[in-house]
């Protein structure tokens, strides 16, 4: 695990999304990290139960918002080198590059994995970040 110190630029794995962030607190075996761009959106669905829509509460997952803080594990930040892209832009490339996936293959957790992501992103994300 990389040494890390506050006011580092970070990339954080939180939940099923990743972030690239800025380390605010060292909380002990978490950092507190303000999310700046997000890198992967999260996946939609139950995560205890992957890649299945029978039976089980499909979750409508959002990204963390932009200035969001998450106490993230400390196994689950890395080092981040580049320069940090602005939120509105990352958090539409997420979108997009989650709908690929989700296009690629035609299965019944990706057809309603990516209802439910347009649904956000229509209901949700264009009210706050595409104007």
């Amino acid at each position: 695990m990389a040494d890390f110190s506050i006011g580092d630029y970070v990339r954080a794995t939180y939940k099923s999304g990743v972030y690239i962030g800025e380390i605010m607190e060292d909380r002990g075996e978490n950092f507190l990290i303000k999310v700046l761009a997000v890198e992967k959106h999260p996946m939609q669905g139950d995560l205890h139960h992957p890649k299945q829509v029978e039976g089980v509460f499909f979750h409508q997952r959002k990204a963390l918002a932009k200035n969001e803080k998450a106490n993230v594990l400390k196994s689950a930040v890395f080092s981040f080198e580049a320069d940090v892209p602005p939120y509105r832009e990352s958090l539409l490339q997420a979108i997009d590059k989650l709908k690929e996936q989700l296009q690629s293959k035609e299965t019944a957790f990706n057809k309603k994995a990516l209802t439910v992501l347009e649904a956000l992103e229509n209901n949700d994300y264009k009210k706050s970040f595409y104007q």
